[in-house]
């Protein structure tokens, strides 16, 4: 007599059964709404290309997945607002360059927010006490210096924050095991790195601190880059865009989202 072998369970098959059962349904659509049933096929999409994702646990996917869902952050990694990717085995949420963006844009607190590049030469003082910078200089070469993040509220409180470029390669080594790959995008695209490492730190510590933007915050592993995949999703954001002069009062309220 034999014995038929039933085929094993995939972990997309699981993953799909879980989404389908009505108490996860029911967690996406309070927060959101009628746009839910469009992420809750994100996700699927998402875990069902990426192989990596599929040696995590569902569950525990659907948990970091919703984080994002709570706020109303899409995952599509195209649009760079927020990323589930695994570390180690384990699916982690962080949040895009233009999730940190829009979450501030949503306060409806800041005129304008800035990040970018210093050039050797224009940087000309830094000011401890108040934290001002003049980069009035004149650039004398292509070298970089360091790196800036700015905002203004429309209360007209300013901040600024300085780092130069061997902080952030310190900063790096300690933040990301995997800085000494050459795949890393530390080493293919640091200057966009630097530029976002200085926009979360600003925001973070000086930026307003909503309910939403500190439970944001709260959740973004972004800096547990140990093996290389939170570094490879943020070198996928680093390629879409510079992160400079963006503007709510020209932006508009919410970039077009919809969540």
């Amino acid at each position: 007599m034999t014995t038929e072998t039933l085929p094993t369970t995939t972990p997309v098959k699981r993953l799909s059964a879980m989404l389908s059962a009505e108490s996860v349904k029911a967690q996406f659509q309070n927060a959101l709404k009628e746009h839910s049933d469009l992420f809750l096929a994100s996700i699927l999409d998402i875990y069902s290309s990426d192989s990596y994702l599929q040696k995590c646990d569902p569950g525990k996917v659907i948990q970091e997945c919703l984080k994002a869902a709570t706020l109303r952050l899409p995952l599509n990694k195209q649009l760079g607002f927020a990323y589930v990717v695994p570390y180690k085995d384990t699916p982690t949420f962080i949040i895009g360059y233009k999730g940190l963006i829009q979450l501030a844009m949503r306060t409806g607190a800041y005129r304008t927010i800035n990040a970018d590049v210093v050039y050797e030469g224009e940087l000309q003082e830094v000011d401890k006490l108040t934290g001002i910078i003049s980069l009035s200089g004149k650039r004398t070469s292509d070298k970089v210096a360091g790196y800036f993040a700015h905002f203004e509220t429309v209360n007209g409180f300013r901040k600024t924050m300085f780092m130069s470029a061997d902080d952030m390669v310190k900063y790096a080594k300690k933040y990301s095991k995997s800085f000494n790959s050459q795949s890393s995008p530390w080493k293919t695209e640091p200057d966009s790195m630097g530029t976002k490492t200085m926009l979360r730190k600003l925001l973070g510590k000086y930026g307003i601190m909503s309910v939403e933007f500190a439970s944001a915050m709260a959740s973004d592993n972004d800096e547990l880059t140990a093996d290389g995949r939170l570094d490879e999703a943020l070198s996928n954001e680093a390629n879409q865009g510079e992160i400079i002069d963006l503007d709510p009062v020209s932006h508009g309220e919410s970039a077009g989202l919809k969540f």
